[in-house]
């Protein structure tokens, strides 16, 4: 087993060399992937390291991958405190990602069935559409479209219309300046507590606590006429509020109802603008998409039944995309209990981070790591099957539950952008800017450029 339980130390846990006060932070803020890999490759899989004062002990690689799945993982690890900042600054006393056990599975059956792939069975035209709409009003022709911006407005519309029956745009620039204040400051804690009291954030969250007001109110008047079969994931929040008040108090409502936009705007959204990156910087990978996003749509009306099998080389791209660029670098626990990892002694209350997104890097596993190879996860190769050496959506309880919703919007947005536009890089030699704050992706001022519409 990799953990157990015990007060002895089997090995002497490395210390990660840093500055005083600020540790570890530059090798975070530059880039947390190549500093996770960095520190596994120098240290193994467990070390230590301290960021502005605060200490963590980092767990890395398959070993720690494969860890968070197992009931040892399970029992050790606990995710509240790293959640907390954020739901006392909202008034909750429970959210999602912040429960673990009982309570957890508690939130995610309220909330399992919208966030599945079934909330939008029969409305792929529907999203479909929607994209269409998106990239009317924010793609134009023979401009430069910042990527990253046009993608969060798209997803808003996406998720908004899907999850919630309405898109509430006008919200994007506030929802994108809370989310980066309270991931820096509240949860991954690389920022003081200082920041908030910003005006600029002081707004956006005044913005976001709006809208939420927004949704409970349209919520509750929907609840007396909509079927349960036909509700949506704001109408099952709203029902378990009602319905049984002790599992959904008033007080979680608005980081409940406001989560579909809080976790997709920036996650998605820097995930597909780092495909159409991908995509558009290897001539010979947007051919074989481009043929076969023509053939998807050549029909019209979309067949749902088998999509992503339909578009093995765009979803190749996906994958590959969230391999190289992933989101989820790390996930982030506190101890539950003394237990003993790969040798190392890790004692109740220490905070941790798991870097699960370590072997995505890792010669051993993907050869030619750092190539964009499209084919690695077609059979008979399929080097993602491997145990614990991809993990773009997480690991453990806290595996994204929103994973196969946003596989599918992934594939049909990106799907409808090759097909609809013809796009291209600044240059054919034009290298990525990276941002890692609040989540690693594209900077936003990567752009490409809209020579016209292809259909």
């Amino acid at each position: 087993m990799s953990a157990t339980a015990g007060p002895i130390a089997l090995k002497k846990t490395p210390q990660v060399p840093g500055l005083p006060l600020l540790g570890s932070l530059f090798g975070m803020v530059k880039g947390p992937a190549d500093f996770f890999v960095h520190c596994y490759r120098t240290y193994g899989p467990v070390c230590r390291l301290s960021i502005l004062g605060e200490k963590y002990v980092l767990i890395s690689g398959v070993e720690a991958a494969n860890f968070m799945g197992t009931r040892a993982g399970k029992d050790c690890l606990r995710s509240k405190e790293f959640w907390e900042g954020l739901m006392g600054e909202f008034g909750a006393k429970r959210m999602l990602t912040g429960e673990d056990g009982d309570s957890h599975k508690e939130l995610r059956d309220i909330m399992r069935n919208g966030y599945s792939k079934e909330s939008i069975k029969g409305r792929y035209n529907e999203l479909v559409a929607i994209t269409d709409g998106s990239l009317t009003r924010d793609w134009p022709v023979g401009k430069e479209v910042p990527v990253v911006e046009a993608m969060q407005y798209m997803v808003v519309d996406q998720l908004g219309t899907i999850l919630t029956g309405a898109a509430p745009l006008e919200y994007v620039k506030d929802i994108r300046t809370a989310i980066i204040y309270i991931l820096n400051v509240l949860v991954t804690r690389q920022r003081p507590r200082i920041l908030l009291k910003r005006p600029e954030y002081k707004k956006a969250k005044g913005k976001v606590m709006e809208l939420g007001y927004q949704m409970i109110k349209d919520a509750k008047a929907r609840y007396a006429t909509t079927k349960p079969e036909d509700r949506n994931l704001i109408d099952d929040i709203m029902a378990a509020h009602i319905e049984t008040p002790e599992k959904m108090p008033e007080s979680d409502l608005i980081v409940s109802l406001t989560g579909p936009y809080v976790a997709g705007l920036d996650t998605v959204a820097n995930t597909t603008s780092a495909v159409v990156y991908s995509v558009l910087k290897h001539p010979e990978v947007k051919a074989r998409v481009l043929k076969e996003v023509d053939e998807l749509f050549a029909a019209g009306d979309l067949d749902e039944e088998g999509l992503l099998k339909k578009l093995p080389a765009l979803n190749g791209a996906i994958m590959e995309t969230m391999r190289l660029y992933p989101i989820a670098v790390a996930q982030m626990r506190t101890a539950n209990k003394d237990f003993v990892f790969e040798g190392h002694q890790i004692y109740e209350g220490e905070m941790i981070y798991i870097g699960t997104s370590v072997p995505h890097f890792m010669e051993e596993y993907w050869p030619k790591a750092k190539t964009f190879d499209i084919d690695r996860y077609q059979k008979p190769r399929a080097e993602h099957l491997q145990p614990g050496v991809y993990s773009p959506f997480g690991r453990g309880p806290h595996t994204c539950l929103g994973k196969s919703l946003a596989e599918v919007q992934m594939a049909l947005s990106m799907a409808r952008v090759f097909h609809k536009l013809d796009l291209e890089l600044e240059s054919p030699d034009y290298v990525l800017k990276t941002k890692t704050a609040p989540t690693p992706g594209p900077a936003m001022g990567f752009k490409v450029r809209v020579k016209g519409y292809r259909h």
